[in-house]
């Protein structure tokens, strides 16, 4: 027969026995274990996982040279100066656009990607599209590329109006 004992410092009355009291610490235990490894291991939200990546290919990737292909915006021409000496139009594009289309070509094969730069706005600013502009990409999955970051920029931008 299981003898019941009861705790000395806690009132008779309670009838706590040391069984359940070491029941209810592994269960909170086990909630602390549970919620430790919930917030260790949730799950980045997508800005930051493109974030990330950005930084990784800033930082370690490869530069080739591309070819802006398309914007989500329309062109414009840009203004000149009565200051300046009279030459063709800067093509630029304002506002920012939000993704940028490009493509470029790495051990023969071509790639054409397109980042969204809705989250550097302040980066694509005045961007110039007549002129190329560099990719850094990531050497063992060329497709993995970027145009521009928070540390890097490979497009070409007119003067600030």
């Amino acid at each position: 027969m299981l003898m019941v004992r009861a705790v000395p410092h806690l009132p008779a009355n309670l009838h706590v026995t040391q069984d359940q009291i070491a029941a209810a610490a592994l269960c909170v235990a086990a909630a602390a274990g549970v919620s430790l490894y919930l917030y260790l291991h949730r799950k980045p939200d997508p800005d930051e996982v493109e974030r990330q990546r950005r930084e990784f290919l800033a930082g370690r990737g490869r530069i080739t040279d591309a070819t802006l292909i398309d914007t989500t915006l329309n062109q414009r021409s840009g203004r000149r100066t009565g200051d300046e000496p009279p030459s063709p139009d800067i093509v630029s594009i304002e506002p920012p656009p939000s993704v940028l289309q490009y493509q470029y070509r790495v051990a023969g094969v071509r790639y054409e990607s397109a980042q969204d730069v809705s989250a550097l706005a302040e980066y694509v600013r005045n961007l110039r599209i007549d002129l190329p502009i560099q990719v850094r990409y990531d050497p063992h999955n060329p497709s993995n590329s970027i145009v521009v970051a928070e540390s890097w920029s490979g497009l070409r931008v007119g003067p600030r109006s």
